[in-house]
């Protein structure tokens, strides 16, 4: 890797040299110009040899790195460009550089609220212009799945200063069971996203258990200067290592989960696990598998069990099991118990 950055700074060195037509660049001009910049870079002195110039000059010329510069000795003994207005700054984007900055752009301005990204504002400005003066418009080929119309969005940024910054927030917060909002004194940790949708993790105190807030409940925040911000020991990842979703249950709730899936979705589940932890537990001759996932019995998890219907069965824990059977039979009750309400 230094290697590469090295000669990335000898070609940008050289490009620069041979962009002064008003000098003559012999070959030991070069390689001193070289070695000054890489001192300057590194803060070392480092040994550029006369071959290495040569090199880099050859490679300059080829097609190896896009540049093709018209780089020619005259006098038998100066370099130049003989396209004086040449540079390896300016070279065209490929086609497939354009389609790549092109889906570049379309995924940068996804965070497009988001401060920590505020300084690339101007960057993702220029490369969409210069993506759409050499090339005509077109769909996106990336699709990402988003809802710009979910409420709480508005707080993300405010949410991520305060944990950046750690300051102590006033939330009024209205859970889907309360019938008014309340305000809490909240010390955020993380930020984090499920399914779509997104939640602050903290604590009111120290002492307190982790709470996991949704944004879309929130109707207001202030920062709360008078409350020294409460650090902690957090590590999101661990915190989150048992549990599908947001719902961080006690160690009692934590259970291995065996689940038989039909042949037709066994495939989809192998490839795209539900969990970190997913085994398989034995492959039935109808191409059908059990697999094992050590997880939290969360709401989410239940969900992702329903979201398979009749494809998956729960074989253990007999708690799961019984939970999830009555969801399914409570479901086939609304359909009129397997009358068809409907013409």
């Amino acid at each position: 890797m230094a290697q590469n950055k090295n000669a990335l700074i000898r070609y940008k060195t050289i490009d620069k040299c041979l962009q002064n037509k008003y000098r003559e660049w012999t070959l030991d001009d070069l390689i001193e110009a070289c070695s000054d910049a890489l001192y300057e870079y590194e803060g070392r002195d480092i040994n550029v040899s006369k071959r290495s110039v040569q090199l880099d000059i050859q490679m300059m010329r080829s097609d190896k790195l896009g540049y093709n510069a018209p780089i020619v000795v005259y006098n038998k003994k100066y370099y130049k460009y003989e396209d004086e207005n040449y540079s390896i700054t300016n070279i065209p984007l490929t086609e497939n550089d354009m389609n790549v900055l092109s889906e570049t752009v379309e995924m940068l301005k996804q965070f497009k609220d988001f401060s920590l990204f505020s300084e690339l504002g101007g960057i993702i400005q220029r490369l969409e212009d210069k993506v759409y003066t050499e090339k005509t418009h077109q769909a996106s080929i990336i699709h990402l799945d988003k809802n710009e119309n979910l409420k709480g969005l508005e707080h993300l940024d405010v949410l991520y200063q305060a944990i950046l910054k750690e300051l102590c927030l006033t939330i009024s917060y209205q859970s889907f069971k309360a019938q008014e909002p309340s305000d809490l004194d909240f010390h955020p940790y993380i930020l984090k996203e499920f399914n779509n949708r997104w939640f602050i993790v903290g604590r009111k105190k120290k002492s307190d258990p982790i709470m996991t807030l949704a944004l879309d409940r929130i109707s207001a925040i202030e920062y709360n200067l008078d409350v020294p911000y409460q650090k902690a020991d957090f590590d999101g990842d661990k915190y989150y290592e048992n549990t599908i979703g947001v719902t961080v249950l006690n160690d009692e709730q934590l259970k291995e989960v065996h689940l038989k899936l039909d042949a037709k979705n066994a495939p989809y589940v192998i490839t795209k696990p539900f969990h970190h932890t997913q085994k398989i537990v034995e492959e039935l001759e109808d191409g059908s598998v059990v697999i094992s996932v050590k997880v939290h019995l969360n709401f989410e998890f239940d969900r992702l069990i329903l979201g398979f219907g009749e494809s998956i069965e729960v074989l253990k824990p007999g708690r799961l099991r019984r939970r999830i059977k009555k969801k399914l039979e409570r479901a086939y009750e609304q359909y009129g118990g397997g009358g068809d309400g409907g013409k």
